[in-house]
């Protein structure tokens, strides 16, 4: 049953994006609506391309969790440049399988007095478009909002663009309004794929992304960051994995990331330096920790000796931490072997019972038969992150509880994570990618305890677990990293990078809109800066 239903969302999807109008269709089909479809099934389209996965060249690269040495096509932020190919992906994907089926289905349950009844559809509908021009705005700073999405209703075709100073306190009214208007009175939508229509979890998914938003407001706005975090806290967000939500995928809706890396791509992407020397708690890592972490066994695997991806077979690949070694960052094929100048002497790289030998198809890889299968789930926002982020609130006096309180919520988002990887591998009877207690609690009993002194100080611990935890959501470690400045990254060495001796502030926009959408372009140009890397947005400044 549950193929045949993916296999009907799938055929949905391709009807959508068709524009392959003929005679009969355009005498009797409206030029501005989509197809008259049930709205809920518009919506699961919506929301399963909400999984923050349309690329790994950018995000994961700039957080430096997840990089590549290749020069060609996968060029992106592992040497902070330009991609034309690549840029516009969150953009094209967010606007047109996001944006503009929310759009639809918004419009429709507002407007047809057959779908009105159907206000918590309408509602789930507006949190699902609030998060994706969240993450568009985090992404591209000043974009189309107001105007975003009318292609289909009003024939909007130019948008103009909004401000993110503007775009934000709208996110957060719409998070607030929706979330607070879902009624577990009204009519329950059971086929939405994210909740099957359960209310509460719903309105712990809506009051999670207020949450959110709020904390990304932390530098710009803080008196506004703290009223939606309060508003957020007291309606009641995700705090246990069982809310969390989730994008499931199957043999016939699959994991972008796992259908990449199982794909052309299974030879070209690693596991960066700092990230894993972070896990390994190797002296001087980024997180300042001291432990290893069990999450980079049920991560990583790397495949010892290897010359070529035909040696990436499992004969030859481990899971030991100890035998866990990331590419540096800014390394091109070449200088990525494991012989290579830029990697440091002496024990870091390399030791004897792991030889710093081989080549770049050596270090060690997100595991695509555990981790990142074609059929691993992804997650919009997690107990974890949450957890993390209500530590954060707590110690800026902005949830009671004081640090005491901090050092719960701190704990709490470190046990969620670790106990969230064994749906990664979900087997019978056990998974290859789950965490015992006793090795997540030891761990926790190390590095659990939040160091309370300054609030700086508990900002480089929480914001390197929520770097950790955020693994696989690109676009939201991003902006974590941007809004905190932790973990304590280097900026990217690669000597042709676009912002030298820094990191990049956001992505270039689709070449296209500089095309058909110049005027609006232009006019978004000369309020936010220049369209490149070096740009900061208001949300960072």
């Amino acid at each position: 049953m549950k193929k045949i239903f993916n296999i009907f969302l799938f055929a949905i999807g391709l009807v959508l994006i068709s524009s392959c109008d003929k005679g009969f269709d355009d005498m009797n089909t409206s030029k501005v609506s989509t197809p008259t479809l049930d709205p809920v099934l518009v919506l699961n389209t919506a929301i399963l391309n909400s999984s923050p996965s349309p690329s790994l060249t950018y995000e994961l690269a700039i957080v430096q969790q997840w990089i590549t040495s290749n020069t060609g096509v996968q060029v992106g932020g592992n040497f902070n440049q330009k991609n034309v190919g690549n840029t516009p992906l969150n953009w094209i994907n967010y606007y047109q399988n996001v944006i503009r089926y929310t759009s639809d289905v918004i419009s429709r349950t507002s407007s047809d007095p057959t779908l009105t009844a159907r206000t918590n559809l309408y509602n789930m509908a507006r949190i699902v478009q609030a998060n994706a021009f969240m993450v568009l705005t985090d992404i591209y700073g000043d974009i189309p909002y107001s105007a975003a999405g009318q292609g289909n209703t009003t024939g909007v075709l130019f948008p103009s663009y909004d401000t993110q100073a503007s775009i934000y306190p709208k996110i957060i009214q719409e998070l607030t309004d929706a979330t607070a208007s879902l009624n577990a009175s009204g009519i329950i939508e059971t086929t939405d794929v994210l909740y099957t229509g359960n209310i509460v979890k719903w309105k712990k998914f809506g009051y999670s992304l207020l949450l959110r938003a709020g904390m990304h407001l932390t530098k710009a706005d803080a008196a506004k960051a703290q009223a939606a975090v309060a508003t957020a806290f007291a309606g009641g967000v995700i705090t246990t994995n069982a809310d969390n939500a989730i994008i499931k995928h199957d043999a016939n809706y699959v994991n972008g990331f796992g259908n990449t890396v199982n794909g052309t791509e299974a030879a070209n992407f690693y596991l960066a330096a700092p990230f894993v020397d972070a896990l390994k708690g190797v002296p001087g890592n980024v997180g300042g920790t001291t432990s290893v972490d069990p999450r980079l066994s049920a991560i990583a695997i790397r495949y010892g000796g290897a010359k070529s991806g035909s040696d990436q077979v499992a004969s030859n690949g481990s899971t030991l931490a100890s035998d866990q070694f990331g590419m540096p960052v800014g390394s091109t094929d070449g200088a990525a072997d494991l012989s290579g100048a830029l990697l440091p002497p002496g024990g870091k790289y390399g030791t004897p019972a792991a030889p710093r030998t081989g080549t770049r198809f050596s270090y060690s890889q997100v595991d695509r038969n555990r981790m990142v299968k074609r059929t691993s789930p992804l997650y919009l926002v997690t107990a974890g992150q949450t957890n993390l982020l209500l530590a954060e609130a707590t110690r800026r006096g902005w949830v009671a509880g004081g640090d005491v309180q901090a050092d719960q919520f701190f704990k709490a988002g470190i046990r969620s994570h670790m106990d969230q990887m064994e749906s990664y591998d979900a087997g019978v009877p056990i998974s290859g990618t789950k965490i015992s207690t006793t090795d997540r609690d030891a761990y926790v009993a190390i590095e659990g305890t939040l160091n309370v002194t300054t609030l700086d100080a508990s900002l480089a611990q929480i914001g390197y677990q929520y770097w950790v935890a955020s693994f696989l959501d690109g676009p939201e470690a991003w902006t974590n990293f941007r809004r905190i400045g932790y973990p304590a990254l280097a900026p990217n060495p690669f000597s042709g990078s676009e912002v030298p001796g820094s990191f990049i502030n956001r992505i270039y926009y689709p070449p296209s809109e500089a095309l058909v959408n110049k005027t609006n372009y232009d006019a978004s140009n000369a309020i936010q800066g220049a369209d490149n890397f070096a740009t900061k947005m208001w949300l960072f400044k």
